[in-house]
């Protein structure tokens, strides 16, 4: 006998704020303010995106990273990425890098064009203590890789990390065991997604508008709003505008101390101020 799946409540709605990064790259920072610090194992959640050139192109020099792991999901333009392993490529409309820093990185991300629009998103994941020095790697995909289903009328969905609508997105992590999934809806098409019961779980309006939840209990979520999700097994949307878009993100919390400050995400205060004589000794 199959257990019915329990919908997820929407716990909180916030709107990101104003922010600036790098050589001052102006973004939209929604995880990671006072409002919402973390959502284990999430750190930080940044939304980039203007036509702007003088907005983005000082771009995000060479700088380091230990202990947990950077997402970065291209919607339009192209970023160059280049790392003191030597490592380099273009991330271009579609791409998703996703970068484990490991025990620790030096890389830099700077526009590849002059003119234009540049949006996307770049999440952070921790890393369980047991990783959080283990050799950096990169999960890094063009769009040609990502499988798209249409599991309903007005529905498409774009799996870049779990499964959705019969298709399995390519990016893996076993400590976390990710869900990242873009998420089109036509005015009112519906769909429902499973989620694992103990993940953590938002979503964020980056086109149109959406309903959270289901029946009278959802909740109205405008473009440039995120909802975090109580427990249960499953969310559900509805679109409650034309050519509404979403990222739904889900995964396992790791229950650790947080000790962090700036590029360093560890367990103590103690690792944190060995990453830094690391770095300033050149031993990333």
């Amino acid at each position: 006998m199959n257990t019915p799946s329990r919908t997820r409540p929407v716990l909180r709605r916030l709107r990101g704020l104003p922010a600036s990064d790098g050589a001052g790259v102006r973004l939209t920072r929604v995880i990671g303010t006072a409002q919402l610090p973390d959502l284990d194992p999430f750190l930080m959640l940044d939304e980039f995106g203007t036509d702007r050139p003088e907005d983005y192109l000082a771009g995000f020099p060479s700088h380091p990273h230990r202990g947990f792991e950077t997402v970065t999901y291209m919607l339009d333009g192209r970023m160059r990425h280049k790392d003191n392993h030597g490592n380099e490529g273009v991330l271009v409309p579609g791409a998703v890098q996703w970068m484990s820093a490991g025990r620790g990185i030096v890389h830099s991300e700077m526009p590849e064009q002059q003119e234009g629009r540049m949006r996307g998103f770049q999440l952070w994941v921790n890393l369980p203590a047991k990783d959080k020095m283990s050799a950096p790697r990169y999960q890094e995909y063009g769009p040609e890789r990502f499988p798209e289903a249409t599991p309903a009328p007005g529905v498409r969905i774009k799996a870049i990390a779990g499964e959705a609508g019969g298709v399995v997105g390519p990016i893996s992590q076993p400590a976390t065991d990710p869900v990242y999934l873009d998420i089109g809806l036509d005015a009112g098409a519906s769909w429902r997604q499973p989620l694992p019961a103990g993940h953590s779980a938002f979503a964020y309006v980056f086109e149109g508008a959406v309903r959270a939840g289901e029946g009278d209990d959802a909740t109205r979520v405008d473009r440039g709003e995120l909802v975090v999700f109580g427990e249960g097994d499953a969310v559900e949307f509805t679109g409650a505008a034309d050519g509404s878009r979403l990222i739904l993100v889900a995964g396992r919390p790791l229950h650790e101390p947080v000790a962090r400050y700036g590029p360093f995400v560890m367990n103590t205060q103690a690792e944190l101020r060995q990453a830094f004589a690391d770095y300033q000794n050149g031993r990333f």
